[in-house]
């Protein structure tokens, strides 16, 4: 007995009371004026002052003192004062210039940057040898001396163990055997320092300090010297500590910018003895070394200790014989002065002008005889010295004006152009003054003598710095011409392969795609004989990322003619896959408009077909979803406007591309549904033979192709929403057919599913579908040859025979469910239909038969919810039985017709039930009395009022 219901009255009783409302010149969107107090105190001992108010379109910053008119809010602030103005700026600019000149900056790039990649590429087969100290067995030397001390005596005899036979050598060691001692070597250091054996610590590194006078596996001395350096940087950091920490008085430390007066003199006089100790260090290499790894304890002495050591340790270096040892101990003094000293810019620049003036002794005979010894190339032995040149002249180069290039540049001149040299100064300077200097260091290159230093890799370092800045734009064409002279002659692959990579980016960043096309066909001329590609797909797989991120318009980029036989060298088809997906990644990212360019389209389909066809047993589902995200950003960017066959057409063969990623085969069914809807907004409803046929075939595409889907719930949602695009096309027989197959599904769906990779219960998702599902029933008008509400008998027999879990009460709330879409029907006109499908309220017109057979249902469905609520009896499941009892109350209350007798005393009866056992919640009973109180007072349900007083409150006790 299902209440008549008059829907428009309804809504108009429900909708929200609108109330007029002036803004004025309020607008929550418009900017807000903050009115500014400004209070002059005119005398402390009176109350009075006065107050002058000003308008202003910001508000000052009360932390803009703090912060100095630093930050981008009081720099507005500051802008309405052009007084503060002037004084932030000037404050500002001279705490630059101070920072600028004093500290190493967020650009400048670290010493341990460049440590692992040093170590990477340094490497050695060849057997290696350490010098280990094991401490002196030999009794001590007996001397006596009036004018020393017992303990000093005692020290510089330590001292003398390790030159007098305290060491063990150690032979036949691998690389990884040397850096495995080197790091024991470390943890020595560290061990005998924590247990206060100060002497001990110093010899260790006096020892490791010595093997970097040692060149006897040359091409392993970079490495050498960064692990022997670690040792140093950790030995001066527990000297400075521990004397920093001598310093704390009263449990107050030094501040960071300390003054050498505020040092007491126990900590000076720890200080000057750690200096003496170096200081009688017989070998130059060892006391280089130690001294410059303490230089930062100067500061412990004097305001000038750093600035005047730093010259003198300078000069120390040009007693080093080996020329590489020299390099790399200027490269150490050079690190230590940029962390403790970087404005001390002089001593750095003497440094490597005392390398320049001992620079012929590269190619002297001594060196020449050792190369032959070791059976090293020059070329190769060239190659050591780039990683200390480098950093000099990074630390020189760093913040310095573009004359120090010029200067650098004509003492390179006068060198002869040494291709060395020539690369670390394109290396280290700035791209903007090497971009604009391109055609002075080409004429230079041109010059240099080859027979070290490969041009091909000058012209790559100026390649590097030319993809960071533009050179002058006249020079463009020449610049590019030059460089690419030299490189299409590089017979090696490898050496080719690795200067074009740099080159093409400069290629797409100044010109046309005609230069483009060039370039590439170069690369496959190159590349492709002996298949020289398959050792490098790194740098080819560079070279497309830089042309797509320059050619972002597709078009454009597919006119370029090698730019597919350039994407046939990826053979290999983990780096294809790669090679695939970031082309789509950039057509999603940079493709604004949706195409139809047969071109874009073919070629696209093309890359998309190579990553759907890497999907195998083995791919991980990660992996999936990303090519079927990307496959279907490119399906959503196709469009074929009104040609809306031609779109079918491409949707149907896509299908048979990518039918082995399921979300591709979803989102398919979505854009094709999507052209029906398109098809009738066209039409606006009113199809013609032609666009019916068409639909038709829309709706066909989604029938065939669903039932390929696995996941149950998506076949489940996709056969509704079908099913409604084919009932809004007035296609009723393929929306039966849709409806049809949802039902058969049902039984099949499993009682767990796996929801982000765990196993989760379905039901909830089983009752968020049935619900929906009845939503879309009301509308859909019987079978002409079907029984009445066939498609609602056969869902209630499919909920009915379907196995619930035990402590679920999933079905009772279907059948609430189905209740509300009975009572729905039973209405003279349907809440919603769908436009031109006559619906049951139209084709049976309110038929008492039609209506019997409504309430026979309503009946039936009734007679099981209430089975169910006398199964939840036992004392378990009372709390259950309370709340599903209020629910169909609930239901009844709004969908059912309490003027019946029976509905009236069932209803009763069902709020009885729900407080029986004092499980009901009494706030939520007392609101829903209330709300029956107020109905009672609407016209035509003078009825509640009896109701009303039918319904006792169950108190708490």
């Amino acid at each position: 007995h299902a209440r008549s219901r008059n829907y428009v009255s309804e809504s108009e009783v429900c909708k929200l009371e609108s109330v007029p409302l002036d803004f004025g010149d309020y607008h929550p969107l418009k900017p807000i004026t903050v009115t500014e107090s400004k209070t002059k105190k005119m005398n402390r001992k009176g109350s009075t002052s006065s107050t002058s108010s000003s308008s202003s379109s910001s508000m000052m910053d009360p932390l803009s003192s703090v912060l100095d008119g630093t930050d981008p809010l009081s720099l507005f602030a500051a802008a309405a004062d052009p007084v503060t103005t002037t004084a932030t700026m000037d404050s500002t600019r001279k705490k630059r210039d101070k920072d600028d000149s004093s500290a190493v900056g967020n650009d400048f790039e670290p010493w341990s940057s460049k440590r692992g990649e040093i170590l990477a590429r340094y490497t050695t087969t060849e057997k290696l040898s350490i010098n280990l100290y094991m401490g002196s067995e030999k009794g001590k030397a007996t001397t006596t001396g009036s004018a020393v001390s017992e303990k000093v005596r005692t020290r510089l005899e330590e001292l003398d163990d390790l030159e007098e036979g305290s060491q063990k050598e150690l032979l036949n060691l691998t690389q990884q055997d040397y850096m495995n001692r080197i790091e024991e070597l470390n943890q020595s250091l560290k061990d005998a320092w924590s247990s206060d054996q100060k002497v001990k610590a110093l010899k260790i590194v006096i020892q490791c300090s010595k093997l970097l006078s040692d060149t006897t596996v040359i091409q392993f001395y970079p490495s050498k010297f960064v692990l022997i350096t670690d040792i140093l940087d950790t030995f001066g950091k527990l000297v400075y500590e521990r004397i920093l920490s001598m310093c704390v008085d009263n449990r107050v430390s030094l501040p960071d910018n300390f003054s050498p007066e505020s040092v007491n003199d126990t900590a000076k006089e720890t200080c000057l003895n750690w200096f003496f100790k170096i200081a009688s260090i017989r070998e130059l290499i060892p006391r280089f070394y130690v001294e410059a790894a303490i230089l930062k304890c100067n500061k412990f002495l004097s305001k000038t200790g750093i600035s005047e050591c730093l010259p003198r340790l300078t000069s120390m270096i040009r007693g080093i014989g080996d020329p590489l040892v020299a390099v790399y101990a200027r490269a150490y003094l050079c690190r230590v002065g940029m962390e403790v000293a970087p404005q001390l810019k002089e001593s750095l620049n003497k440094n490597f002008f005392d390398f320049l003036l001992t620079f012929k002794q590269i190619h002297g005979d001594t060196v020449q005889n050792q190369l032959v010894v070791q059976c090293v190339e020059i070329p190769l032995y060239l190659t050591l010295y780039s990683p200390a040149i480098d950093w000099i002249l990074q630390c020189i180069a760093y913040r310095a004006p573009e004359v120090l290039l010029t200067e650098m540049m004509e003492r390179c001149k006068k060198l002869g152009n040494n291709a060395l040299l020539l690369n670390s100064v394109m290396s280290a300077f700035r791209a903007e003054f090497i971009a604009a200097r391109s055609m002075d260091f080409i004429g230079m290159i041109k010059e240099c003598d080859e027979s070290g230093f490969p041009k091909h890799l000058l012209f790559r370092s100026l390649g590097l710095n030319l993809a960071l800045a533009d050179p002058p734009e006249n020079d463009r064409h020449q610049i590019l011409n030059e460089a690419w002279k030299v490189i299409t002659k590089l017979k090696n692959p490898q050496d080719y392969i690795n200067c074009a990579e740099v080159w093409v980016e400069y290629t797409c960043r100044h010109f046309t795609k005609r230069e483009v096309n060039t370039v590439l066909a170069d690369v496959i001329k190159h590349m492709t004989p002996d298949r020289a590609f398959e050792d490098a797909y790194p740098q080819l797989q560079s070279i497309i990322q830089k042309v797509i991120s320059y050619i972002y318009d597709f078009s454009l980029l597919f006119s370029v003619e090698k730019f597919l036989p350039f994407l046939d060298m990826f053979q290999k088809e983990s780096v294809r896959v790669e090679v695939c997906k970031c082309i789509m990644e950039s057509f999603i990212k940079h493709q604004q408009e949706s195409t139809k360019d047969p071109v874009i389209l073919n070629a696209l389909l093309h890359v998309c077909k190579t990553m759907h066809d890497s999907v195998n047993a083995l791919t991980l589902e990660d992996e999936k979803r990303m090519l079927a995200a990307l496959i279907n950003g490119f399906i959503k960017m196709v469009s074929f406007g009104r040609d809306f066959e031609q779109q079918l057409s491409f949707y149907v063969e896509a299908r048979s591309m990518f039918c082995n990623l399921e979300p591709v085969l979803v989102q398919l069914i979505h854009s094709v549904n999507q052209l029906a809807m398109e098809t009738r907004k066209v039409m606006k409803g009113n199809h013609s033979r032609k666009t019916a046929a068409f639909v038709r075939a829309c709706v066909a595409f989604c029938f065939i192709t669903i039932p390929s889907l696995s996941s149950i719930f998506t076949r489940l949602n996709l056969y509704l929403h079908s099913g409604q695009v084919a009932l809004a096309n007035q296609c009723l027989s393929q929306a039966d057919a849709f409806f049809k197959a949802a039902v058969s599904l049902v039984p099949e769906v499993p009682k767990m599913i796996s929801v982000d990779g765990k196993m989760r219960p379905s039901d909830a998702f089983l009752l968020e579908f049935l619900c929906n599902f009845f939503s879309t029933l009301l509308v859909v008008p019987d079978h002409p040859e079907q029984g009445v509400l066939f498609l609602v008998r056969g869902l209630l027999n499919v909920i009915q025979d379907y196995t619930w879990e035990d402590n679920s009460d999933d079905k009772v709330r279907i059948y609430t469910n189905v209740l509300h879409l009975l009572s729905a029907m039973t209405q003279e006109a349907y809440i919603y239909h769908v436009d031109k499908v006559d619906s049951n309220d139209t084709l049976y017109g309110g038929d008492s038969k039609f209506l019997a057979e409504i309430n026979k249902l309503c009946e039936t469905v009734i007679a099981q919810i209430l089975d169910h609520l006398k199964t939840l009896g036992k004392e378990e499941t009372l709390k259950r039985q309370s709340q599903l009892a209020l629910y169909f109350f609930n239901t009844i209350l709004a969908h059912g017709d309490l003027r019946n007798n029976k509905l009236n005393q069932l209803s009763v009866n069902l709020w009885n039930l729900a407080q029986k056992h004092g499980f009901a919640d009494t706030k939520t009973m007392v609101k829903t009395l209330e709300y029956i109180k107020r109905r009672s007072k609407q016209p035509e349900m003078s009825h509640f009022t009896d109701l009303a007083l039918r319904l006792p409150l169950q108190s708490r006790t």
